[in-house]
C-alpha cells in the first residue's frame, strides 16, 4: 500500500475511531456528542535516530514517509540492527466487533440506558448531587511494516458511570457506581444492583465510625487488588524505566524473591474488556504475562526497543493513547493470580483488621498509598462496622510479602472514565482487578 525506502526500518499506525460521550446532571442533559476520525502515526528508523510524523489527512502519508526519508540517513546493515530483528512479523485479520460495534447503536438508545437509573436517582433525600456519564469507544487499528507486518484489528469498549454525593447533616460521602464491557449489549440493564449500592452507601454515611490509628491486617477487595497491582508494581514492570540504569537491573533481577510463595501477577492484553489489545502498537502479538510467579520476579513489559536492549521477550506493551504519540511501555490488563480460600474463610482469619470495598484513589511506587471509600473493620472473623479510614499505605516489596491469602473468586475490571497516566500520556485504557487479597499488616489511619 505504501512504498517503503531500503536501509530503512518503517512503520505506519492507522487509527479509524467512533467514539460517543453522554452526561446528565441531575437528569438535565449536559452532553451528548459522537466523534469519528481517521489518522496515522509514522515512524522511521535509520538505526542511529526515529523520525516521527502525524497526520489526520491518511492521503497524506506516502509523502509524509517521504519527507522523514529525507531527513534520515539510509543504513544497508539496517536489518540486522538489534531492535528491528527483535520486530515481529504478522499478518492477520481480526475485526471481533462488526456486528457489535458501538457504531451499530443508536445515540437514542445509549441516553436511554442513563435515563432509565434516574427515578432510582432522583427517588433518595440524603443523595443530593449526582452525574450520569455514558462513554464509548471503537477503534480499528491498521499496521503496515517494513519487514513485511499487515495487521488490521478492532477494540472497543462501552459503560457508565453515576457519580454520586450523599449528604445527611454533617455526614457526607462521595461514591459512584459502574459498568463497563466491551459491547453494548453486555452492559447490565437490572437496576436493582444499583439501588442495593445506593442503600448501602446511605447505611455507611449514617453508620461509619472513626478508625483507630495503627498496624492492622487488611482484606482488598479484587478493585482495591487491582489497584494495588497496577500503580505499586504494574508501573514498577514497565521495562523503559530501567534502560541504562544498572543499579535498577540489579535491583529488579529476574528470579528475586519479591513476595509471597502464593502470589503471581500476570498482565495480560488477550481479556476482553478495556485493556484488550490482540496486537500492540508496533505488531507484537498479545500474551500472558508472568511479573511475579509463586512470589518471583519472573518479567517485566516491554517495547521492541526495551526488549532488545535488556535482552529480554517481547512482551506486546508497546502502546499509545492515539495517533499523536509514540508507543512507549504500558500495561494491559494486570490483576492478581486467585488462590484457594473463600472471601468468608479469609474473614475469619482476622482477628482484629478491615476489609476495603472500594477506593477513592490510590497511587505510589516504592510506597504507596490507598485512599479507601467503602471499608469495614473485622473483629474475630466478623464484619461487624462501617468505618471511616483516610489512607492504608505501606512499602512495596513489604506488602507482597504479607500476603497470606488469596479468594478463589477472580474479579477483572473494566473502566470507560478515568485511565492510566504515563508522561504525557494520559488516558489509555487498562483493566485491572484480582481476589480478595489478605495481607497481615499495613498502616490504617
Amino acid at each position: 500500500m505504501y512504498t517503503f525506502q531500503k536501509g530503512f526500518y518503517t512503520d505506519v499506525r492507522i487509527e479509524e475511531v467512533y467514539e460517543t460521550t453522554i452526561t446528565y446532571t441531575l437528569g438535565q442533559l449536559d452532553e451528548s456528542k459522537i466523534r469519528k476520525y481517521k489518522a496515522a502515526f509514522i515512524r522511521v528508523f535509520d538505526g542511529s535516530l526515529w523520525y516521527y510524523a502525524a497526520t489526520s489527512d491518511v492521503d497524506q502519508v506516502q509523502n509524509e514517509l517521504d519527507k522523514l526519508y529525507g531527513s534520515a540517513r539510509p543504513n544497508p546493515d539496517i536489518d540486522n540492527h538489534p531492535v528491528v530483528r527483535a520486530f515481529e512479523v504478522h499478518q492477520d485479520n481480526k475485526l471481533c466487533y462488526v456486528e457489535s460495534g458501538v457504531d451499530r447503536v443508536p445515540k437514542a438508545e445509549k441516553e436511554k440506558l442513563l435515563q432509565s437509573f434516574f427515578p432510582i436517582l432522583n427517588a433518595q433525600p440524603a443523595l443530593k448531587m449526582w452525574k450520569a456519564i455514558y462513554i464509548d469507544a471503537k477503534k480499528i487499528m491498521t499496521l503496515y511494516t517494513s519487514k513485511g507486518t499487515q495487521l488490521t484489528y478492532d477494540t472497543q469498549r462501552a459503560g457508565y458511570a453515576l457519580r454520586m454525593n450523599f449528604s445527611e447533616g454533617e455526614k457526607k460521602l462521595s461514591e459512584s457506581y459502574q459498568q463497563a464491557t466491551d459491547t453494548f449489549e453486555g452492559l447490565r440493564k437490572d437496576t436493582e444492583p444499583l439501588q442495593e449500592h445506593i442503600q448501602k452507601c446511605i447505611d455507611f454515611m449514617t453508620h461509619a465510625v472513626p478508625v483507630k490509628p495503627g498496624k492492622y491486617t487488611v482484606i482488598l477487595s479484587p478493585l482495591a487488588a487491582g489497584i494495588f497491582a497496577h500503580e505499586s508494581f504494574g508501573h514498577k514492570s514497565e521495562s523503559d524505566f530501567m534502560v541504562g540504569d544498572e543499579t535498577m537491573i540489579k535491583e529488579w533481577a529476574i528470579g528475586k524473591k519479591v513476595g509471597s510463595d502464593i502470589l503471581s501477577i500476570v498482565d495480560c492484553g488477550t481479556i476482553p474488556g478495556s485493556g484488550y489489545v490482540p496486537y500492540d502498537d508496533e505488531g507484537t502479538k498479545a500474551r500472558e504475562n508472568y511479573l511475579i510467579k509463586d512470589g518471583i520476579l519472573t518479567g517485566r513489559l516491554h517495547s521492541t526497543s526495551t526488549a532488545a536492549l535488556l535482552q529480554e521477550g517481547l512482551t506486546g506493551n508497546a502502546r499509545a493513547i492515539n495517533f499523536e504519540f509514540e508507543p512507549i511501555v504500558r500495561m494491559t490488563t494486570t490483576y492478581i493470580k486467585p488462590g484457594s480460600q473463600t472471601k468468608e474463610e479469609l474473614i475469619e482469619g482476622v482477628e482484629q483488621g478491615f476489609l476495603i470495598e472500594t477506593v477513592n484513589h490510590g497511587s505510589g511506587l516504592s510506597t504507596f498509598t490507598m485512599a479507601p471509600s467503602l471499608a469495614y473493620r473485622i473483629e474475630n472473623g466478623k464484619v461487624v462496622e462501617p468505618v471511616n479510614i483516610s489512607v492504608i499505605s505501606g512499602t512495596v516489596f513489604e506488602t507482597l510479602s504479607l500476603i497470606d491469602g488469596l479468594s478463589n473468586e477472580l474479579k477483572l475490571l473494566s473502566f470507560v472514565t478515568g485511565g492510566c497516566g504515563k508522561m504525557e500520556q494520559y488516558p489509555l485504557p487498562v483493566g485491572f482487578g484480582g481476589p480478595y487479597v489478605r495481607v497481615r499488616s499495613m498502616m490504617v489511619q
